[in-house]
């Protein structure tokens, strides 16, 4: 029977199809059959990983990061209509900039600029990956901008997001990780709950819409977007329930396995869709806090060169 391949980019060092085609080479080096899955967990590496599969071609445009800077951005659009955009391309926490990298100041416009790109080609939905912002700002930048383009019409917006973060919730939970101390987080919180208060319908209680710093909530609000698991949306394009079927094993990947892995992640997503048949990690590390959820693997390997990964597929090929 066939190995599934389904890894995650190693996040700032391989990419998911990087991770697939070295564990899938070392399985076919011991004379095994190798089915390449490459997946994402609705952030960065979506639109990759989505292209084949939805048929998307590449859109290249200039737009501006977080902070206003230029950026070189690029989103996937189909003959169907499906815009696929990574919010990360223009406000992602990892872009560069020639200023201070403010929290409180950094905003979507640029995520936007992207959206309304797409909507005058004639999009008829747009999916927008949330992983990876910098943003605390509900959105706005990017509602701003729709809003100078002349709106979104009747373009459908989906979201992707994994996190189930209430809308107030998002400074508190994510904005240290972007860089707010506690003033910036009481400052962030103080703003979202304003502009939850005024704007046509109130996100604070809805689930997800703290995505992204609230991006997710000010499209629910203003758009009427739908918010959808990033993972199992990408599975199921990818066709991942079929393939698992047909596997003698499953074999996934990411930079780091520790206790998120369970928490909306696409191995957690990948586990929970396999049933009977057995699921092995290939990681760069493992976190002291794993604890018990190791134990929901046949086997944890760690390897993080693409030649160790090789090595790892040529061993489980022959377990």
């Amino acid at each position: 029977m066939t190995i599934v391949v389904a890894p995650d980019s190693f996040k700032g060092t391989h990419t998911a199809a990087e991770v697939a085609r070295a564990i899938a080479s070392g399985v076919r080096d011991e004379g095994g059959s190798a089915h390449e899955l490459p997946l994402a967990d609705g952030g960065e590496g979506t639109l990759e990983v989505l292209r084949g599969p939805m048929e998307l071609e590449l859109v290249d445009m200039a737009s501006v990061g977080p902070w206003g800077d230029p950026v070189a951005a690029r989103y996937g659009m189909n003959r169907a209509g499906t815009a696929v955009i990574e919010l990360a391309m223009a406000s992602g926490i990892d872009l560069p900039s020639k200023g201070y990298r403010c929290p409180v100041a950094a905003d979507t416009y640029g995520t936007g600029l992207l959206m309304a790109d797409a909507v005058s080609r004639g999009a008829r939905e747009i999916v927008v990956a949330c992983g990876g912002s910098a943003t605390t700002d509900g959105g706005v930048g990017a509602l701003q901008a729709l809003a100078e383009a002349g709106g979104t019409g009747n373009t459908r917006i989906v979201v992707l997001a994994d996190v189930t973060t209430h809308f107030v919730d998002a400074a508190r939970v994510f904005g240290p990780q972007k860089g707010a101390d506690a003033d910036a987080v009481h400052v962030l919180s103080e703003r979202l709950r304003q502009l939850a208060e005024s704007w046509p319908r109130n996100p604070s209680g809805v689930a997800r819409t703290g995505a992204a710093g609230g991006f997710a909530g000010g499209m629910w609000a203003h758009h009427g977007a739908s918010m959808v698991s990033g993972a199992d949306f990408v599975l199921d394009y990818v066709g991942f329930d079929a393939a698992a079927r047909e596997a003698s094993m499953v074999i996934v990947g990411e930079g780091r396995l520790d206790s998120q892995t369970g928490q909306g992640k696409i191995i957690s997503a990948v586990l929970s869709r396999c049933g009977t048949t057995p699921v092995v990690a290939c990681v760069g590390s493992i976190g002291p806090d794993l604890g018990s959820a190791r134990d929901r693997f046949a086997h944890v390997r760690v390897a993080s060169t693409l030649e160790e990964l090789r090595a790892a597929g040529r061993e489980l090929a022959r377990s």
